[in-house]
This record gives C-alpha cells, structure tokens and sequence, in this order.
C-alpha cells in the first residue's frame, strides 16, 4: 500500500494504516512490513503509531501486535470453557456491578483527550443503523471507558467480560433481542454517559451507565419472554 505522495502528511498516513490489511482479529501487519507498504521509515511509523494509540485510534497489547480494534485477552483459549456456562443473565449481573464503577472513575480520571474520543464513539453509536454496525460501536465505546478508568485490573477484568460478550450465543441472543428502537435508545443513553463523564461528574455517569445496561438487560428478558411463549 504504497502511498505515490513522497512525504505524504500524517493524516494521510493515518488514514492508510487505518486501512491497512488487518488480520480477523484486527491485529496489523509487523511494523517493519508496514513501514515498507508506507514507504516510511520504522521510526516514522512508531511516532505515528504512539500518536494514534494516544487518540484511541488503535490498540497495543505487549507480545500481541498492534489492533484496529481491542485486542482479544490473551486467557481467550481458557475462557471458552467458561462461555460455555455463562448465561447473558450472568453477564449482565456482572456488568451491573463493574461498569457504572467505571464510568465514574473515568469522569474522574480521564484526560481531555480521552474525553474528545469518547465523544467521537458516542457519535458512532448514533450513526449505527444496524445491529452490526452498533454492536461494533457499543463494542469501542465501552472499552475506551474501561481504559479511561485508570486501573489495569479493572481493565483485565473487563477485557474478559468483552470475551465473553463476544462468544457465540451471547451475540446471537444480544443481535435477536435488539430493536431498531432499542438501538436508538441504547444510543441515546451513550450519549447521557459521554456528557457525564465529559463534565467530570462521576455518580451521573455512574447513574447513566447503569440505566444503559438496565435497558440492555430489560431488552434480553423481554426476548426470553417471548421466546418462552412462543
């Protein structure tokens, strides 16, 4: 993917790795093969890509590579077992108790430049007109809240949250059970927790956060109910 400008400007190049040929995973191809299809140099390409993990653009995980998206948890093989057995019920307790925590420590702790990404996910959750493309949106913005929350442990425990959510029959289930009117619902409330945590108010993100997923878990029962009848 050589670009033809011979010192193209950064946003283009920006642009190119954001449209570089990702693994499934959306793990990016080794620096040193990047650098040579943008016809820069390694350490161009590194300032680059700390400038564009610093905006949220893309993700870095030690040992793992560089991603378009979060990376998986490096536990994934074990937590397959474990998907197995967990119902959305039990996922969605699990999240009622971590994620309005962290909403409210990344009101208190994230940066401003944490916070000007955070609104540009939320954007993308409005703009989402499909389950696919919400889901993908959702997916992001719950992470860069995760991360905004300051605490590695925190963020382990969520990652291995995001596995589960991502397995199989809990996406199915998710995909099956969310209207178009949920969607924009679920999104408007994305909207209510990035203006929280943008105003550094931690118990109305915290109050906001847990509304979003109260909705999400009113939206699985509700599916359950009528799977039930029918």
């Amino acid at each position: 993917m050589a670009l033809s400008h011979p010192n193209p400007p950064e946003q283009a190049l920006r642009e190119a790795i954001l449209n570089a040929g990702a693994s499934p995973d959306g793990r990016l191809p080794p620096e040193r093969i990047l650098a040579a299809q943008l016809s820069i140099s390694r350490t161009q390409l590194r300032g680059i890509l700390d400038a564009m993990a610093r905006d949220g653009l893309i993700f870095r995980r030690h040992g793992q590579g560089t991603f378009l998206q979060p990376p998986p948890v490096q536990a994934a093989e074990r937590l397959s077992t474990l998907a197995r057995r967990v119902t959305p019920r039990d996922l969605m307790e699990v999240r009622l108790d971590l994620e309005p925590a962290l909403a409210a420590h990344a009101a208190r702790r994230g940066s401003a430049e944490d916070k000007t990404r955070l609104l540009q996910l939320m954007e993308h959750s409005l703009a989402a007109d499909d389950i696919e493309r919400y889901e993908h949106a959702d997916d992001l913005f719950h992470y860069k809240i995760a991360e905004m929350a300051g605490n590695p442990l925190f963020l382990s425990l969520f990652e291995e949250i995001r596995t589960l959510r991502r397995a199989g029959d809990w996406q199915r289930t998710r995909r099956a059970a969310l209207t178009g009117d949920d969607i924009a619902r679920l999104s408007a409330l994305h909207r209510d927790i990035a203006q929280s945590i943008c105003a550094g108010s931690a118990e109305d993100a915290r109050a906001a956060m847990r509304q979003h997923l109260q909705q999400v878990s009113g939206a699985l029962r509700r599916s359950d109910a009528a799977s039930g009848e029918s």
